[in-house]
């Protein structure tokens, strides 16, 4: 916002004074970012900067840490990079098999954290429905209460479960096993801390929502499956794909409840990171850790798109 002309000096030196004050905890909050995004191309296996990078001597620079990321785990990491170099990091490459468990399961995880979250939205935010602020609390209690107690509870939980789980041993098939230790035990966990965002994200776009087209929609004889998804579901459709997206982040992300639950076929980005620090700490994670972050703008970037989006469907917006 813009200084008026007529701000008088007390103002003017506190609207400068609220700008440096804003940028300096902007700065402070995207530090480590700006710290490890650089460091990832560092041509020396070390975590600071050396002479020649703050020189900016190209010899400085390298993107050896990213061929690593292709590499490691491979069978033949030095052979010709051709189909079969890159059929052997599909099936063989570290990063890439941990890049898989994180999609797979932060797709699922996602699938099941949107439905079940914007159900619960539409309950929630319905004026009959008792007791909505008692509700509310415990859905949302995954946020608040740590995690290391959430992921506690379920591995001792799950270890209790026994549920048809699937195998990939000698092809994909069904057989009996404890949730713990299984993927559905690994969706579920990540679900359970997903789904809050999702109810929160898509109970706000609810509460802008015109009640009186659900009226309508039933004056002119349409029964509430067909109500919802003609005329609920596409104007809160931004916010369940936002709570979607932040759950999917979520899952991403999440490394306590991996290492409880998931065993060692099971790795995900941010638990093979966590092996990487413990055991041997390589640049290499900071490259992992510079992918995260474009991923993270990104999605972030859809996120506030889709609330724009949102705020013109729902005539809030002058644009």
């Amino acid at each position: 916002m813009a200084l008026p002309t007529y701000a008088s000096p007390l103002e003017r030196v506190w609207h400068y004074s609220y700008l440096v004050i804003c940028a300096l905890i902007f700065t402070f909050l995207i530090a480590p970012i700006l710290i490890v995004m650089p460091l990832s191309f560092n041509a020396e296996p070390y975590f600071t900067f050396t002479e020649k990078m703050l020189s900016f001597d190209p010899e400085g620079y390298s993107m050896r840490w990213y061929d690593t990321l292709i590499t490691f785990g491979m069978q033949t990491p030095e052979g010709e990079r051709g189909a079969a170099f890159w059929s052997d990091f599909w099936h063989n490459a570290t990063w890439m098999h941990v890049a898989k468990n994180s999609i797979i399961i932060g797709f699922f995880s996602t699938i099941l954290s949107a439905s079940l979250g914007t159900i619960a939205a539409l309950g929630l935010t319905r004026p009959e429905m008792p007791y909505r602020k008692q509700i509310m609390a415990v859905l949302i209690s995954p946020m608040i209460v740590p995690i290391i107690i959430s992921a506690t509870g379920m591995f001792f939980f799950y270890s209790g479960q026994w549920v048809p789980v699937p195998s990939f041993e000698n092809g994909l098939h069904l057989e009996w096993g404890r949730l713990a230790g299984s993927y559905p035990g690994i969706i579920l966990a990540h679900a359970a801390l997903g789904i809050p965002f999702v109810i929160i994200t898509v109970t706000a776009t609810l509460f802008g929502f015109d009640q009186s087209l659900v009226r309508a929609s039933a004056s002119l004889g349409a029964n509430p499956r067909t109500t919802f998804f003609k005329v609920q579901m596409p104007l809160i459709l931004p916010g369940v794909i936002s709570g979607g997206l932040f759950a999917f982040v979520t899952s991403f992300d999440e490394v306590v409840a991996v290492l409880f639950i998931a065993d060692h076929t099971q790795q995900t980005i941010p638990r093979q990171m966590w092996n990487g620090i413990r055991e041997q700490i390589s640049p290499a994670i900071l490259a992992v850790a510079t992918i995260l972050v474009i991923i993270s703008i990104a999605l972030l970037t859809t996120v506030e798109l889709l609330r724009r989006r949102s705020e013109r469907l729902r005539g809030m917006s002058p644009s």
